[in-house]
C-alpha cells in the first residue's frame, strides 16, 4: 500500500481520477489517497510522511534528499498563474512598503515564492487558500494571494486583480510558471519509481481520453465553479506540461529554483532528481 497525497481541487481530482476509481490496472500496487490542502501536503512531505504526493515547486527545493520529481502531473501555466487581489485598485508600491497585509496560502507555496521575487519583502498572513477571498472581501487583510479556483471566482467577491504572477514570470523569462509537481520517495527503489511514473501517466491518459466523465467527477471539488468554469480551470492546469514537463517545462523548473537561490529566497540551489 502506497500513500498518495493530492489537493481537493478540480485539476488534481481530474489527474488522479483513474487511480482513485481503479479505472486502470495498477498491478500489485494499491494506493491510499489522502486529500489535503497544498501547504499541508508541503509540510507532510518535509516530514517524509507520504510515499507519493503533490507539492509546491517551492517546497521541492527542500525535498531533494528524500523525493524524486515525476515528469507527469505538473501544474504549469504559460502567461497566467496565481493572482494578487484587493477590494479596490491599489498601488503595488504600498504593499511593497509594508502598508498593508497580504493573505498568502502558505510560505512554502510557489505563489508565495514568486510573489517575493516580484514584490520583494511584504507583510503577510498565512490563511487556508479557501479563506483568502473572504478575508480580503471582509477587510481583514488589504490584499490576497489567490491560487486554485479563486483565480476564476475572485470577481464573485467584488474583488479587483492587481497582479498576475504568471504574466509577470512570462515577461521575465518567456517560460511557463511551474506551480505544483508530483514527487515520489526515492527510498522506494528504482523499479517502484518507474512503475509510479507509468501509472500516473496512465491516469492522465485515461482522463484525457474520457474527459467528460472525469470532468463530472472534478466538479465535485470545484468550490463555486459551474460546468464551464470547471472545464476552463482544468484546461489551465492539466495540459501538455502535465502529461510530460518536456524540455521547456524542465527549463522552467530549473530557472525558477536557480532564480530563487540567486535572490536568496531558498538556502541552497537544489540538485533536481527525476524519478526516471
Amino acid at each position: 500500500m502506497l500513500t498518495i497525497g493530492h489537493s481537493p481541487d478540480p485539476d488534481d481530482a481530474f489527474m488522479f481520477y483513474a487511480l482513485t476509481h481503479r479505472m486502470i490496472d495498477t498491478g500489485p500496487y494499491r494506493f491510499q489517497h489522502q486529500l489535503e490542502d497544498i501547504e499541508t501536503l508541503n509540510q507532510r512531505a518535509l516530514r517524509g510522511e507520504l510515499d507519493i504526493t503533490a507539492v509546491s515547486m517551492h517546497a521541492y527545493a527542500y525535498l531533494t534528499p528524500t523525493y524524486a520529481l515525476l515528469r507527469s502531473g505538473s501544474s504549469m501555466g504559460k502567461g497566467y498563474g496565481p493572482i494578487l487581489v484587493a477590494r479596490h485598485a491599489a498601488r503595488l508600491e504600498s504593499l511593497r512598503e509594508h502598508e498593508g497585509r497580504i493573505a498568502v496560502p502558505g510560505t512554502k507555496t510557489t505563489a508565495f515564492l514568486v510573489a517575493r521575487m516580484c514584490l520583494g519583502e511584504f507583510t503577510h498572513e498565512v490563511l487556508p487558500f479557501d479563506e483568502i477571498l473572504e478575508a480580503v472581501r471582509d477587510g481583514k487583510v488589504e490584499a490576497g494571494l489567490v491560487i486554485h479556483e479563486g483565480q476564476l471566482t475572485y470577481r464573485d467577491y467584488d474583488l479587483t486583480q492587481l497582479l498576475d504572477l504568471g504574466q509577470w514570470w512570462q515577461q521575465e523569462t518567456d517560460l511557463p510558471l511551474p506551480l505544483g509537481v508530483n514527487v515520489v520517495r526515492q527510498s522506494l527503489g528504482t523499479e517502484v519509481l518507474r512503475d509510479v511514473s507509468r501509472l500516473l501517466r496512465a491516469s492522465l491518459d485515461y482522463a484525457m481520453n474520457h474527459r467528460q466523465e472525469v470532468l463530472r467527477y472534478a466538479m465535485e471539488w470545484g468550490r463555486g465553479l459551474d460546468d464551464d468554469r470547471t472545464d476552463r480551470f482544468v484546461s489551465m492546469y492539466v495540459n501538455d506540461y502535465t502529461l510530460d514537463v518536456g524540455d521547456e517545462g524542465q527549463k522552467a523548473i530549473e530557472t525558477l529554483l536557480s532564480r530563487a537561490w540567486q535572490a536568496q529566497l531558498i538556502a541552497d540551489q537544489p540538485e533536481i532528481v527525476w524519478a526516471d
